[in-house]
């Protein structure tokens, strides 16, 4: 079946290429003087290529784009991206990355991640270190489907590239400001040039805060205020004609307010105390903490869900010319503190609440060799080193119990790998692409497992998962006009196996997962220019995919727990089109659709073994069911776009522009964990002198106040349904400058 969906998708691309050459062909006898698409220059192959040339499913976004767009944290790219979604889980500061619909559903921070996330070319293993502000990025560069024969780790969702603005050779400076709904405010800056021959600096910094939108529904108190403070510092050193050193360091600290839950129906609390009803207005919400959970978070008993994190980055990338190739070396450290409050239940009482607690270090090494001549072959080999530690868990209470439940873990991890990527070109049109990876990994859990105090601490027992495993990518790329290109690849991918941190009395490792990727698509510029379209099918062979399930511990009962499915599959495509139909105006369009199911799956069935078991255990029977054929659980279509206008009036630039997001339902099995379908839109307007080095601006986020979810907990049961709702409506002003 995958060679027949496999020739199939290359059959629909090519006949959608000979349009395209013809229309090519047509519009050579347009006016040359027409307006037309820019180059976009992208590193996502290692070195710069204009990303049409680049046979890969790739979206980029410009730094200026950010804050148009209203992406102020890296989780704000799926409404901006085809095909991808990011959710906080359960509204904390622990988000999950999906694209193509391969990516996992947990809020321990344990795991390695199915998306690359990179900075500058250092990987962020652990996506709890991703959520500092954005800020003084030069573009994002997203890349769908396994990544591994490059850089970095390996992934079979995708890789996030961030690239941040490099120092430059004359004086500058900046800044920019804004102003909104609720007090918040965002002021960003920076200033850059050269500090002594050969040495050029860059130093930038930003602040978020304020934004409280929510507010408790018995106190009236707020919540919500942002309270983020980076600051980043880069030297570039051309120590040599042919040796440049690129030093950069960044210290983030984050103590913002958590997230809100609002209650979906009434809440009987534990006991039939009180019982709660339905929330009926879009900002309320609740929150409490007990004496015992105030202790161990070193708060008072007025504290809101909060976070009180801080991190700091380091990394020295070297590029040297040897003559017959050049030699990268990147050396990174990370370090990275996490504490956070939240209360899941949205209540004064102590019916879910819960602390994190985690302390992250990370040392890489990467070494890459590359081709710099004219030839035909361009090869690359290079090898990458992880040193990792993270120790932490969590403390919680449940239904009201004032005894803290605590699991507390301490992990590290070694991984070496080895890969090569190269390419032939055969002939002008023809292009060959084969890529190879080799990794080993170590993962080592100690841990005791969960128990609730005042008990002693069980004894720590150690677990161990490794992996071995080869991936790869073949692929071509062949030029069907000066401005046509399609390609078509498949790739093997795999992701780190790992260990269930929370809910157990035991760790035992799940599996590693392997993704086969079936690729083919086609990037094209048309009609002088004017207008871009670039398209992609792909099927996806998934063997033992990660998901959340269930086990049964014989004394404790039911616990949720990561576990592998042996076999399931993904399928779909993305449209992606710019359109410049006259000067000023830009319109973009994008499309994803993907749809996919088990192919074999039994998994443990928690309400009939409930039913077959003594209400308050042992649980000695386990039922499971056969999911095969289940529908995979992620949204099947997601639709967006932007249009923009800039023109001239009166010695006055100005600029109108508008971006909107379909995100088709986040399906679940369970009806009442089905999130809605919703639609985003933005606007901005801005205005400036012609030439001044200032622009002054209005915004809008979410401008008709729609109403949508990110995740719900059932923590405590169907009867007590909660959600995370996201933040409506909000308008502010912008100032920008420049020296």
């Amino acid at each position: 079946m995958n060679k027949l969906l496999l020739s199939a998708s290359i059959s629909i691309l090519t006949i959608a290429a000979s349009s395209v050459a013809s229309a090519q062909s047509t519009s050579n006898n347009n006016d040359q003087n027409a307006t037309t698409i820019g180059e976009i220059i992208v590193t996502a192959q290692r070195r710069e290529q204009a990303s049409q040339d680049v046979g890969v499913s790739l979206s980029v976004i410009g730094g200026e784009q950010l804050d148009e767009k209203g992406i102020s944290v890296v989780n704000d790219l799926e409404n901006a991206v085809p095909n991808m979604e990011v959710d906080s889980q359960f509204g904390g500061g622990q988000p999950q990355f999906r694209i193509r619909g391969i990516g996992a559903r947990e809020y321990s921070s344990n795991n390695a991640s199915t998306v690359g996330i990179y900075v500058d070319e250092v990987a962020h293993p652990y996506t709890v270190t991703t959520q500092g502000a954005l800020f003084d990025i030069a573009r994002m560069e997203v890349l769908r489907g396994p990544q591994g024969t490059l850089y970095g780790r390996n992934t079979t969702g995708g890789a996030v590239n961030i690239i941040t603005n490099a120092p430059t050779a004359d004086f500058r400076a900046g800044f920019n400001a804004e102003y909104g709904t609720f007090d918040r405010y965002k002021v960003e800056g920076y200033v850059s040039g050269q500090i002594a021959p050969n040495l050029l600096g860059r130093l930038a910094a930003v602040t978020e805060q304020g934004g409280a939108w929510q507010y408790h529904r018995d106190t009236g108190e707020k919540l919500g205020d942002l309270n983020k403070t980076a600051v980043r510092g880069r030297l570039t050193w051309d120590a040599s004609e042919d040796v440049t050193v690129d030093l950069a360091a960044t210290y983030s600290v984050d103590k913002s307010d958590g997230r809100g839950f609002r209650l979906l129906g009434p809440y009987a609390v534990s006991g039939g105390a009180v019982t709660y009803p339905k929330d009926t207005a879009w900002r309320i919400t609740g929150w409490g903490i007990s004496p015992a959970m105030a202790a161990v978070a070193g708060v008072g008993l007025n504290a809101k869900p909060f976070r009180d994190n801080d991190g700091f980055d380091v990394s020295a990338r070297i590029k040297a010319n040897l003559g017959w190739a050049d030699l990268t070396s990147i050396t990174a450290y990370q370090t990275f503190s996490r504490s956070e409050f939240n209360d899941w239940d949205g209540t004064r009482f102590n019916e879910s609440n819960v602390f994190f607690y985690n302390d992250i270090d990370v040392f890489a090494q990467e070494l890459r060799l590359s081709s710099n001549d004219d030839g035909p072959l361009s090869w690359m080999v290079g090898a990458h080193y992880a040193d990792e530690s993270i120790d932490g868990g969590f403390y919680t209470n449940f239904r009201g119990n004032a005894n803290l439940i605590n699991t507390g873990y301490g992990q590290s991890v070694s991984a070496f790998g080895i890969f090569t990527h190269n390419s032939y070109q055969v002939n002008e049109r023809l292009n060959l692409i084969a890529g190879l990876r080799w990794e080993t990994e170590e993962r080592t859990l100690d841990s005791g497992g969960t128990f609730v105090a005042p008990n002693p601490p069980p004894p720590t027992t150690s677990y161990d998962t490794d992996l071995n495993e080869v991936s790869g990518r073949l692929g071509l790329e062949y030029k069907l006009t000066d401005d046509a290109l399609f390609y078509a690849s498949v790739a093997r991918g795999v992701k780190s196996g790992g260990f269930t941190t929370y809910n157990a009395t035991s760790a035992t490792p799940f599996k590693p997962e392997i993704v086969i990727a079936y690729e083919a698509g086609i990037k094209s510029d048309l009609f002088d220019r004017r207008l871009r379209l670039n398209g992609a099918l792909f099927y996806y062979d998934y063997k033992d995919q990660q998901v959340q399930g269930l086990e049964y511990d014989r004394i404790t009962g039911r616990l949720g727990k990561i576990t592998n499915v042996p076999k399931s599959h993904i399928m779909g495509g993305e449209i992606e089109l710019t359109w410049v139909p006259l000067d000023g105006l830009t319109i973009s369009q994008n499309i994803g659709y993907k749809t996919g199911e088990y192919d074999e799956y039994f998994a443990i069935d928690g309400a009939k073994t409930d039913a077959a078991n003594p209400v308050n255990g042992p649980w000695d029977v386990i039922i499971a069911n056969d999911r095969s054929g289940e529908r995979l659980s992620f949204p099947k279509m997601n639709y967006g776009g932007s249009i923009a206008y800039d023109w001239g009036m009166g010695g006055w630039d100005l600029r109108a522009e508008t971006n909107y997001n379909y995100r088709d339902e986040l399906y679940s099995v369970s009806s009442s964990s089905i999130i809605d379908a919703y639609w985003l839109w933005n606007a901005n307007f801005s205005v400036a002198p012609t030439g001044a080095n200032w622009r002054v601006g209005l915004w809008g986020r979410n401008l008709f106040n729609t109403y949508y979810e990110e995740t719900r907990n059932g923590f405590n049961g169907s009867a007590r349904p909660t959600t995370s709702p996201s933040q409506g409506r909000t308008y502010g002003v912008r100032l920008s400058m420049d020296f």
